[in-house]
Order: structure tokens, then C-alpha cells, then sequence
């Protein structure tokens, strides 16, 4: 293994047991026992070396997306396209943080471009794949007439809005931390945007059911351990 490879792979373990703020050249040149100045040689410094990280990580992240073949059922598809979105940012919530830029300011690159007008979240192509995982489902679920619209880019952004918002609150805590957010909360909403697009009342249950028993041949999700804390002050005393 190179010594920029064992950069980035130090980066990624340091990532997830210390979290996005804690990545600086020092320790991670420490970790693979070498002077600062190599992340500086390899990476030109630690936006370089941030960069790399993220770009790693979405090659993850497609891997996974690409897991999920195809089938004859397009808006199943699009459900567990979303739950292995949602089980990829359980399994390493530092990493997921990073990803989006959900760290602390200076302590992650940004990838974000406007969708809305360029078509693509994101100029870096890594990321960019991830979200053709999604928009090839949409387009797929318009060609078979479960869903109306023209352009299957922005339908696709509603699920991505929907899936990651999720995400962020039930990683925090907001939806219990044993999974209680997907029945109650996830599955309502994504079927409500179904049915508003347009999708048969009947096919959505048996697709959102295929999306149940994806969810259900898969380990147990472990229990959450909420990403971010609220500091409490101390109780007034009473007089």
C-alpha cells in the first residue's frame, strides 16, 4: 500500500472513531508514522487530503447504491434504494457526516452544485454517480406509468430530500434509536409522495411491502447512537 493510500485509509479510521473535527495532518501523519509534511507531499494539505476522503467515501456509497439491481418493480426499487441510503449512514454516521458537509466549518471540502439548473448535485463525479442510482429508478417507475412527471432529475431530488432529512433527524435521535422511525414516519411519507405522484394505491402496497421484506432480510439495526448532543445548562436552584 502506498503511503497516500495509507493517508486515506487512516483518515477514514480516524474519521469514524474521532468524527470529522478531529482530522488534522499531525495526528494523521502519526498514525501511519510519518512527519506532517507528508500529507502536504501527497495531498498539497489538508483540503486535499478532506477532498480525497470524501471522494473515497462516495465510491463507498455507489458500491452499495449498486447492490440494488433492478428488478420489475421500479418504485420498489426506489424504496430500498432509500433504506440502503438510510443503512449506509447508520452504519458510520462520521463518515456520512463529512460526506454532506454536516461537520464543523473548515473540516470538510464542499461538493454541492445546484441541481435544479445543472442537473447534477455535484461537479465531482463520485457523487454525482450516487444520485444516478436514484434518478435511473425514477426514470424507470415513469417509463412503466407508476408515476407522472416530465423529468425524472427533480422528481428523484424529492425522494433524495425525503430519505436524507430522514436520515439526519433519526441519526440525531429525533426518531428513537432502534429503527421505530421507518414504519411510523419513513414509509408514510414516502408512500404519501407515491400516491401525489400519481402511483396505484394497490401496486404502492405490494411495492412498499417488497421494500418491508428487503428491510427485514437484513441484520437487525443496532442501536443509534445519536451523532449530535444537546448541551443542557444547569437546573436553576431553588431559593
Amino acid at each position: 500500500m502506498t503511503t497516500k493510500e495509507r493517508l486515506i485509509e487512516a483518515g477514514l479510521r480516524m474519521l469514524e472513531a474521532e468524527g470529522p473535527e478531529a482530522l488534522n495532518a499531525r495526528k494523521l501523519a502519526a498514525a501511519i508514522g510519518a512527519s506532517t509534511m507528508t500529507v502536504y507531499t501527497h495531498f498539497g494539505g489538508m483540503a486535499g487530503l478532506y477532498d480525497a476522503l470524501i471522494r473515497r467515501a462516495f465510491l463507498q456509497f455507489g458500491d452499495a447504491l449498486a447492490e440494488v439491481k433492478p428488478s420489475d418493480d421500479p418504485v420498489a426499487d426506489v424504496f430500498v434504494l432509500g433504506l440502503t441510503y438510510r443503512e449506509f449512514a447508520l452504519a458510520s454516521p462520521q463518515r456520512f457526516r463529512f460526506m454532506f458537509g454536516v461537520t464543523a466549518p473548515g473540516s470538510g471540502a464542499a461538493v454541492a452544485q445546484d441541481l435544479t439548473n445543472e442537473g447534477s448535485p455535484s461537479g465531482m463525479p463520485e457523487m454525482s454517480a450516487t444520485f444516478d442510482h436514484l434518478v435511473e429508478a425514477v426514470r424507470r417507475a415513469l417509463e412503466a406509468g407508476r408515476i407522472r412527471g416530465d423529468d425524472p432529475v427533480p422528481i428523484a431530488g424529492q425522494f433524495w430530500s425525503m430519505i436524507h432529512g430522514f436520515v439526519l433527524l433519526e441519526m440525531t435521535g429525533f426518531f428513537g434509536t432502534r429503527g421505530e422511525g421507518v414504519p411510523a414516519v419513513l414509509a408514510p411519507l414516502a408512500s404519501n409522495v407515491l400516491l401525489g405522484l400519481g402511483d396505484d394505491p394497490a401496486k404502492l402496497e405490494k411495492s412498499a411491502q417488497k421494500g418491508y421484506d428487503w428491510l427485514a432480510s437484513r441484520e437487525q439495526t443496532p442501536t443509534i447512537q445519536p451523532t449530535m448532543s444537546v448541551r443542557r445548562g444547569r437546573r436553576p436552584r431553588r431559593e
